[in-house]
């Protein structure tokens, strides 16, 4: 059972999507150099963050989904890794998704993820451009494992990481845009950050999995004036299968890092606690309801 060495890229956007998705390339091959096999880019890696204000112009940005999958087909296969991607599909007019493709060494797609949870939130008006996804939560078979990739909001949901593991993923991964606002108190902009980094690391606690979470970095303006704009956080973080922290960045670096998972060890840590083994099935009914009255 081999480690995995999981390149994580997080870097601010470069005025273009042709500069941004240059040096994205650029540090690929940085990180392939230190070693990794599976490389993870962060959620809408091509553009600025367009979702803080609403815009129907902007769902041009997903004209070139067929062309954004040549490309980064190319850069997997060039590179000889495993690579993890956040683009914005055009399914039809009208009809557009936030979709993880995961593409194979050889530059064939192992598979895709459309985002599942939705959020409509200030600066984070993701219902206006994206339909909640409706291929489920199917890990991806990959040359380096089954890989359980999520998607930013999915990473709040202990139930999609759940569903995930029990259909036999072995690593949960989450690209990620989030952050503050300048104008939070310092004390809030904490909680938020802390409430983000626990709850996936009970993920990996509760699932005995590793959990990757790679977030964009940089202050990124609000163009419709109707706010400043959201400064994220960064914080991109590998967690092992007992919820031991293997990488932390910090809130302003971007990142361009390779982190060694050891697969075994999740196999060991399941066998001292066999979460699933005592897991109640026969309790649970009550999980598909909205709210128990």
């Amino acid at each position: 059972m081999k480690d995995l060495k999981v390149g994580i890229i997080s870097q601010k956007f470069e005025i273009s999507k042709d500069q941004t998705r240059q040096k994205t390339v650029n540090l690929i091959e940085k990180v392939v150099l230190k070693g990794a096999n599976l490389i993870v880019l962060q959620e809408l890696h091509q553009s600025e963050y367009f979702c803080q204000y609403e815009d129907v112009n902007l769902f041009d940005y997903a004209n070139s989904y067929e062309d954004d999958i040549k490309f980064w087909s190319d850069v997997a296969k060039k590179n000889g890794v495993v690579l993890v991607t956040s683009l914005f599909e055009k399914r039809a007019a009208g009809l557009y998704h936030n979709t993880a493709v995961v593409f194979e060494k050889d530059g064939e797609i192992a598979g895709k993820y459309r985002k599942m949870h939705i959020p409509d939130d200030p600066n984070f008006y993701e219902k206006f451009y994206f339909t909640p996804g409706d291929l489920g939560y199917e890990p991806i078979n990959t040359s380096v494992g089954r890989l359980g990739v999520l998607v930013c909001w999915d990473q709040w949901y202990p139930e999609a990481a759940r569903l995930m593991a029990l259909k036999g993923a072995e690593i949960l991964i989450y690209p990620t845009a989030i952050g503050w606002f300048d104008s939070d108190e310092e004390d809030e902009k904490y909680r938020q950050l802390e409430a983000w980094v626990s709850v996936q690391r009970g993920h990996a606690v509760a699932n005995t999995l590793p959990v990757v979470a790679v977030n964009r970095v940089g202050f990124e303006p609000d163009k419709s004036g109707v706010s400043d704009g959201i400064r994220f956080w960064g914080n991109s973080f590998v967690f092992g299968p007992q919820g031991e922290e293997l990488f932390r960045s910090d809130n302003e670096s971007e990142l361009c890092e390779v982190v060694e998972i050891d697969k075994q060890r999740c196999e060991n840590v399941r066998r001292w606690w066999p979460f699933l083994r005592d897991r109640r099935i026969d309790s649970y009914g009550d999980l598909t309801k909205r709210f128990i009255d």
